[in-house]
């Protein structure tokens, strides 16, 4: 029946293009401007969790995405090193989005070889999560999950209320 009306609403032509379906769909929102995530389910709020982003505004990009990609132990490509290996700055687990039109591959929310990074402005655009915590939200997280990037004053509360995660 869920997901009925699921379909239902999205096909719909007055549906707000952006928006969650259903309130209390997934829901993750990320807030650059204190560096805190909070994964919203069936309406409630969890977290705020510490992380760390984008080196300057930019680099970290903002809007409302979709998770296209999850991966344990995810392959570092860059400098070819592979998942579960102590040297791999992905930790251990990749949670991918599609921002700028990429497939996923490239932003996401992902663990840390380097815990003490959390809180700061330090990646060239990634999310970063402790491992423990982005492996507790890994298997939360299904694909096609909103993820709303932003830096704003606002609340996890008001945010989750605008884009109809919480009712």
């Amino acid at each position: 029946m869920r997901l009925l009306l699921a379909i239902l609403l999205f096909a719909s032509p007055i549906w707000p293009l952006g928006r969650n379906p259903i309130p209390g769909d997934p829901f993750m929102i990320v807030n650059k401007e204190n560096n805190q995530l909070a994964f919203i389910a069936e309406g409630t709020i969890h977290g705020p969790f510490p992380i760390a982003t984008g080196k300057t505004t930019e680099l970290t990009p903002e809007g409302l995405f979709n998770v296209t990609v999850k991966a344990k132990n995810p392959y570092y490509r860059k400098k070819n090193i592979p998942g579960g290996d102590p040297r791999n700055p992905l930790g251990t687990r990749w949670i991918g989005f599609d921002a700028k039109g990429t497939d996923g591959r490239i932003y996401g929310i992902h663990g840390t070889n380097q815990p003490s990074s959390i809180g700061r402005y330090i990646s060239n655009g990634c999310i970063r999560m402790h491992n423990k915590q982005v492996e507790a939200l890994f298997d939360k997280v299904p694909i096609g999950t909103k993820v709303l990037v932003v830096k704003t004053k606002k609340s996890f509360q008001q945010l989750g209320k605008e884009y109809g995660a919480i009712k």
